[in-house]
């Protein structure tokens, strides 16, 4: 098995095999929260406007994201999994549009296989894609709004690839090379509103959740959906 880790949106568009799109911080942490609180199923979109014709279309939907990490004006829930926990989702569609992750798995819509990469569900992830032996994996770390690498994104890729290799990983130290670095922001009083720092615990807390996230094509769009490690369905 061959192991590349790429970055941002020309890693994306570069990928190739069973391609996992990384997005800590917070997209497809958020999305995981989201599923296990009953949603059926997440739509994840690039363009914002996509998102605003979906919900005029289907006014039962539930739209949930960021732009410059702030919840858009309409938005039912931004990108914050603390604002997911205990919300009445349960068989609810959702569309999700965020600057790096969603930008990702609509890049990347060329390959055969694409599922959602995070550390709340990373085992899932790891036993998921040695159950597939794939030739190829692209780890793709979305980074900040594509713009630049982060360290959460960059360490998860880390962190899967070690695994896949038989090689350790020291979560706590990437932990804390987290929280000096690129998570800062969650522990900033004027960030508080659309950057908590129960969501900095939330996104790091490994291994949650044993469901994948695999996007599957449904019309013009793709959709999340849950599934075991095995690739059985999740209702």
């Amino acid at each position: 098995m061959e192991v590349q880790i790429l970055q941002l949106l020309d890693g994306a568009k570069e990928a190739k095999g069973l391609t996992v799109i990384i997005d800590v911080f917070r997209a497809f942490s958020t999305a995981c929260y989201a599923l296990a609180e009953g949603a059926a199923k997440i739509i994840p979109v690039g363009n914002i406007e996509n998102a605003y014709q979906l919900k005029e279309q289907h006014p039962d939907y539930i739209l949930m994201g960021e732009r410059n990490e702030m919840k858009p004006h309409g938005f039912d829930f931004g990108n914050s999994p603390s604002q997911l926990i205990g919300s009445e989702l349960k068989g609810k569609t959702l569309v999700h549009t965020t600057s790096s992750g969603t930008q990702g798995i609509v890049a990347a819509g060329h390959v055969p296989e694409i599922i959602t990469g995070s550390f709340v569900n990373a085992g899932a992830i790891i036993s998921y894609i040695k159950n597939r032996k794939p030739e190829m994996v692209s780890l793709v770390c979305m980074g900040y709004a594509c713009e630049f690498p982060t360290d959460e994104d960059t360490l998860c890729a880390e962190y899967i690839r070690n695994e896949l290799k038989g090689l350790s990983n020291n979560f706590p130290q990437m932990v804390e090379i987290i929280r000096k670095g690129s998570g800062e922001r969650f522990f900033e009083p004027e960030k508080q509103e659309w950057a908590p720092k129960e969501d900095f615990d939330l996104c790091l807390d490994l291994n949650r959740f044993d469901f994948v996230l695999r996007a599957e094509k449904e019309g013009e769009f793709s959709f999340l959906r849950k599934i075991d490690v095995a690739g059985g369905i999740l209702r």
